[in-house]
Protein backbone atom coordinates (compact mmCIF):
# COMPACT_ATOMS: atom_id res chain seq x y z
CA UNK A 1 0.00 0.00 0.00
CA UNK A 2 1.25 3.52 -0.42
CA UNK A 3 0.45 6.77 1.21
CA UNK A 4 -0.86 10.05 -0.65
CA UNK A 5 -1.94 13.07 0.35
CA UNK A 6 -4.32 15.22 -2.37
CA UNK A 7 -5.67 18.57 -1.56
CA UNK A 8 -9.43 19.73 -2.28
CA UNK A 9 -10.18 22.67 -3.05
CA UNK A 10 -13.82 24.02 -4.10
CA UNK A 11 -15.29 27.37 -4.53
CA UNK A 12 -18.94 27.04 -6.39
CA UNK A 13 -22.82 26.29 -4.96
CA UNK A 14 -22.32 24.18 -2.17
CA UNK A 15 -18.52 24.24 -1.64
CA UNK A 16 -18.90 21.49 1.55
CA UNK A 17 -21.34 19.41 -0.29
CA UNK A 18 -18.74 18.75 -3.22
CA UNK A 19 -15.84 18.37 -0.82
CA UNK A 20 -17.60 15.50 1.14
CA UNK A 21 -18.73 13.77 -2.33
CA UNK A 22 -15.20 14.04 -3.27
CA UNK A 23 -13.80 12.25 -0.36
CA UNK A 24 -17.15 9.91 -0.43
CA UNK A 25 -16.27 9.01 -3.98
CA UNK A 26 -12.45 8.55 -2.83
CA UNK A 27 -13.17 6.12 -0.09
CA UNK A 28 -15.60 4.45 -1.88
CA UNK A 29 -13.41 3.47 -4.13
CA UNK A 30 -11.87 -0.18 -3.75
CA UNK A 31 -8.42 0.36 -3.79
CA UNK A 32 -7.99 3.77 -1.89
CA UNK A 33 -9.25 4.58 2.05
CA UNK A 34 -9.09 7.97 3.47
CA UNK A 35 -7.13 7.56 6.34
CA UNK A 36 -6.99 11.25 7.87
CA UNK A 37 -8.82 14.64 6.86
CA UNK A 38 -7.49 18.24 7.67
CA UNK A 39 -9.72 21.11 8.98
CA UNK A 40 -11.22 22.61 5.95
CA UNK A 41 -10.18 26.14 5.33
CA UNK A 42 -11.66 29.22 3.64
CA UNK A 43 -9.33 31.12 1.80
CA UNK A 44 -9.61 33.59 -0.64
CA UNK A 45 -9.01 32.92 -4.35
CA UNK A 46 -5.12 32.92 -5.93
CA UNK A 47 -3.92 33.97 -9.46
CA UNK A 48 -7.62 34.49 -10.85
CA UNK A 49 -9.20 36.76 -7.89
CA UNK A 50 -12.70 37.77 -9.50
CA UNK A 51 -14.49 34.79 -7.99
CA UNK A 52 -16.04 33.32 -4.54
CA UNK A 53 -13.66 32.19 -1.60
CA UNK A 54 -12.92 28.28 -1.51
CA UNK A 55 -13.04 25.83 1.01
CA UNK A 56 -9.58 24.10 1.16
CA UNK A 57 -8.47 20.50 2.61
CA UNK A 58 -6.25 17.66 2.56
CA UNK A 59 -7.13 14.31 3.13
CA UNK A 60 -4.66 11.15 3.75
CA UNK A 61 -5.13 8.36 1.76
CA UNK A 62 -3.53 4.81 1.45
CA UNK A 63 -4.11 3.42 -1.69
CA UNK A 64 -2.96 -0.25 -3.70
CA UNK A 65 -3.30 2.44 -6.85
CA UNK A 66 -0.04 3.90 -8.58
CA UNK A 67 0.43 7.44 -8.54
CA UNK A 68 -0.82 7.56 -12.47
CA UNK A 69 -4.18 5.49 -11.04
CA UNK A 70 -5.10 7.66 -8.52
CA UNK A 71 -4.44 10.78 -10.69
CA UNK A 72 -6.72 9.05 -13.14
CA UNK A 73 -9.09 8.54 -10.10
CA UNK A 74 -9.12 11.96 -9.34
CA UNK A 75 -9.53 13.29 -12.43
CA UNK A 76 -13.04 11.05 -12.77
CA UNK A 77 -13.89 12.40 -9.43
CA UNK A 78 -13.39 15.92 -10.82
CA UNK A 79 -15.56 15.26 -13.67
CA UNK A 80 -18.06 13.59 -11.92
CA UNK A 81 -19.07 16.26 -9.76
CA UNK A 82 -19.27 18.49 -13.16
CA UNK A 83 -15.85 20.13 -13.15
CA UNK A 84 -15.02 22.36 -16.54
CA UNK A 85 -11.59 24.14 -17.37
CA UNK A 86 -12.78 27.00 -18.43
CA UNK A 87 -10.29 29.80 -16.80
CA UNK A 88 -6.89 29.06 -15.56
CA UNK A 89 -7.11 28.97 -11.81
CA UNK A 90 -10.92 29.63 -12.43
CA UNK A 91 -14.15 28.71 -10.27
CA UNK A 92 -14.69 25.24 -9.78
CA UNK A 93 -17.07 22.62 -8.38
CA UNK A 94 -13.83 20.08 -7.15
CA UNK A 95 -10.45 20.51 -7.56
CA UNK A 96 -8.14 17.31 -6.07
CA UNK A 97 -4.34 17.57 -6.77
CA UNK A 98 -1.91 14.82 -5.71
CA UNK A 99 0.17 16.85 -3.96
CA UNK A 100 2.88 13.81 -2.23
CA UNK A 101 3.39 10.03 -3.27
CA UNK A 102 4.99 7.61 -0.90
CA UNK A 103 8.52 9.22 -0.96
CA UNK A 104 8.39 9.81 -4.93
CA UNK A 105 10.04 12.32 -6.90
CA UNK A 106 8.71 12.59 -10.24
CA UNK A 107 8.01 15.15 -13.30
CA UNK A 108 5.83 13.37 -16.32
CA UNK A 109 3.64 14.88 -18.58
CA UNK A 110 0.55 15.10 -16.85
CA UNK A 111 1.58 15.12 -13.20
CA UNK A 112 4.51 16.09 -11.05
CA UNK A 113 5.32 14.65 -7.39
CA UNK A 114 5.74 16.60 -5.24
CA UNK A 115 2.88 19.32 -6.68
CA UNK A 116 5.34 21.95 -7.82
CA UNK A 117 4.14 24.83 -6.07
CA UNK A 118 2.71 23.36 -2.79
CA UNK A 119 5.44 24.88 -0.79
CA UNK A 120 4.06 28.61 -2.03
CA UNK A 121 0.67 28.12 -0.69
CA UNK A 122 -0.51 28.45 2.98
CA UNK A 123 -4.26 27.30 1.35
CA UNK A 124 -2.06 23.74 1.18
CA UNK A 125 0.49 23.50 3.50
CA UNK A 126 -1.83 24.86 6.23
CA UNK A 127 -4.37 21.71 5.86
CA UNK A 128 -1.16 19.53 5.35
CA UNK A 129 0.10 20.07 8.47
CA UNK A 130 -3.20 19.07 9.99
CA UNK A 131 -2.56 15.63 8.87
CA UNK A 132 1.15 15.39 8.93
CA UNK A 133 3.22 17.87 10.19
CA UNK A 134 6.34 16.20 10.88
CA UNK A 135 6.11 14.64 6.83
CA UNK A 136 9.59 15.06 4.75
CA UNK A 137 8.65 16.84 1.17
CA UNK A 138 11.19 15.23 -1.25
CA UNK A 139 13.56 17.05 -3.06
CA UNK A 140 12.98 19.91 -0.40
CA UNK A 141 14.42 18.25 2.52
CA UNK A 142 12.01 20.16 4.74
CA UNK A 143 8.96 18.94 7.13
CA UNK A 144 5.27 20.55 5.96
CA UNK A 145 5.80 21.89 9.31
CA UNK A 146 9.14 23.77 8.48
CA UNK A 147 7.85 24.71 5.32
CA UNK A 148 4.83 26.30 6.31
CA UNK A 149 7.01 28.11 9.12
CA UNK A 150 8.82 29.44 6.05
CA UNK A 151 5.47 31.22 4.39
CA UNK A 152 4.93 34.90 4.79
CA UNK A 153 2.77 35.59 8.40
CA UNK A 154 -0.18 37.30 6.36
CA UNK A 155 -0.62 34.86 3.93
CA UNK A 156 -0.78 31.94 7.03
CA UNK A 157 -2.83 34.46 9.04
CA UNK A 158 -5.47 34.59 6.25
CA UNK A 159 -6.29 31.14 6.76
CA UNK A 160 -10.15 31.10 8.45
CA UNK A 161 -11.07 27.54 9.57
CA UNK A 162 -14.49 26.58 8.32
CA UNK A 163 -14.76 23.77 10.58
CA UNK A 164 -14.50 19.61 9.71
CA UNK A 165 -16.20 17.54 6.96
Amino acid sequence: MSTAFVALGSNLSKREEYLSEAIDLLDGHEAIRVSKRSSVYETEPVGYVDQQDFLNMVVQVETSLSADQLLDQCQQIEQELGRKRIVEWGPRTIDLDILLFDDEHMTKEHLTVPHPHMHERAFVMVPLVDVAPTIQIPALHQTAQEILDGLPDEEVRSMRVWGEI
